[in-house]
């Protein structure tokens, strides 16, 4: 078995920041990625996709490109393709790859693993032709196909660029449905310095507008009542809008109310977490370096609170720096001075996260789904099975698993967790803090006893 002084786990922006700063203060670094190349979901493939696809996804996509060159470090072992399923203590780390298990332990580990689409449970959202945005994305980071005709569905920023890039790739939305309000703007305005100083996302934003306003795609704003028709596939979405009922018809739809940190293996740890009520879900509770309660475990990134690509990378460099003071390889005067640079970038890029989380906020009516609306897609559990756990006492999402395999399936709760926790704390009256979430345990992610017995404990598969 093979020890470095760091693992990451995820080669996202925030994860090939870190191990980059980390292998430049002389610290080994080993980096775990379950993509077969470096970029995580922001940066998807852009080494080999930036050539070929470059205008298209736009500069911030490129930017992915300076991050990757950073892995060739010889100090750095990048693990591609490998699937971690479980971190033990001294952080042991079992991951699969290739059909095969290995194990690698480590000082530190940094967990690097990103965000998740938030789900958006609304009837017929379980339809074939129905995705998320992101994955809609990933066809045309991966594969350059986009869905002719789409209609995108819900609110925030992820959608204008989505959109965008749609128009520059000729095959612009058939329609936005948006679900955000006059009045969420007007409740964001009492941010408005902060978005002033996070000037960049505003401009940004009126761009992506400006041009979905010269490819005259229409628009419909402060949604309700969508729902998606059809009987074997998505055919059509309906809404109402400002006062007036809707329908569009479509074979493609893509959903996106914003996205949440990716807490699956920072709850295996026992990490502490707290509710944000700014961004309606559970984030990890962390130092200034992205240190966690537990000794040894940072986290940066998206997984640590969604606040973008640049933000992560700067928290990458930022908890590199950290855990390089604590392995004596770098003195307190050297790593404060080395912060302030990247400290300063991410006060900068936060500055606008309070507006934009006011300004688009997710969809009242998928955060509270009606009862025949399906919440856990694995076990095919509805709002109105959870409400009725509720009533026989059921006041937590782990009862819910004993009550109906609720986060029992494939996805172990990664997208109905927060909605279970939010019907249970609508149910009970409790806050979504005392109501909790999931206790997450190995394996993370499904493992075969094929993949067990192939287990190298001694030499793991380092190859690039």
């Amino acid at each position: 078995m093979t020890h470095s002084d760091l693992v990451v786990i995820g080669a996202g922006p925030a994860g090939m920041a870190a191990a980059a700063q980390a292998a430049e203060l002389g610290l080994s670094v080993a980096v775990l990625d379950e993509q077969p190349r470096a970029g995580g979901q922001i940066y998807r493939d852009v080494d080999r996709v930036a050539p070929l696809r470059g205008d298209i996804l736009g500069v911030d996509y490129t930017h992915g490109a300076t991050l990757t060159a950073g892995l060739r470090d010889g100090a750095i072992v990048h693990i591609a393709g490998a699937v971690v399923w479980a971190i033990e203590d001294q952080f042991r780390i079992s991951y699969t790859r290739a059909g095969r298990g290995a194990q690698i332990t480590a000082d530190r580990i940094l967990l690097a693993t990103g965000a998740l689409e938030r789900p958006m449970p609304l009837p017929g959202w379980t339809l074939p032709g129905v995705m998320t945005a992101g994955a809609g994305q990933i066809l045309l980071k991966q594969s350059g196909v986009l869905a002719r005709d789409a209609v995108l569905v819900g609110s925030g920023p992820l959608l204008y660029l989505i959109a965008a890039q749609m128009v520059r790739a000729g095959t612009p939305p058939k329609a936005m449905i948006e679900t955000q309000t006059r009045g969420d703007l007007i409740g964001a305005a009492r941010h408005i310095g902060g978005a002033l100083r996070g000037w960049r996302y505003l401009a940004k934003g009126l761009k992506m507008l400006a041009m979905l306003t010269r490819a005259k795609v229409p628009r419909h704003t402060g949604a309700t009542n969508i729902a998606v028709e059809g009987a074997d596939k998505a055919e059509a979405v309906t809404f109402t809008s400002k006062g007036r009922a809707h329908r569009i018809a479509c074979d493609t739809v893509f959903m996106h109310h914003g996205v949440v940190p990716n807490t699956q293996a920072a709850r295996s740890l026992d990490v502490a977490h707290r509710w944000d009520a700014a961004q309606r879900c559970f984030v990890p509770q962390l130092d200034c370096w992205g240190q966690s309660d537990k000794t040894g475990v940072f986290i940066a990134g998206d997984g640590a609170g969604i606040a973008g690509a640049k933000a992560a990378e700067c928290a990458g460099r930022l908890a590199a720096l950290q855990m390089a003071f604590e392995a004596a390889r770098l003195p307190r005067e050297d790593r404060d001075r080395r912060a302030a640079t990247p400290r300063a970038q991410l006060a900068q890029e936060l500055a606008a996260r309070p507006f934009l989380d006011a300004a688009y906020p997710p969809y009242a009516q998928a955060l509270l789904p009606d009862d025949a609306t399906v919440v856990c897609r694995c076990e095919e559990v509805t709002a109105g099975d959870i409400r009725g756990y509720s009533k026989s006492g059921c006041v937590g999402p782990n009862q819910t698993k004993a009550f109906g395999r609720v986060g029992m399936g494939p996805c172990q709760g990664r997208y109905c967790g927060l909605s279970v926790t939010a019907l249970l704390a609508d149910a009970t009256g409790q806050t979504p803090d005392e109501t909790g979430y999931y206790r997450i345990r190995p394996p993370l992610k499904p493992v075969t006893l094929g993949e067990l017995a192939e287990m190298d404990i001694t030499t793991p598969d380092m190859a690039q």
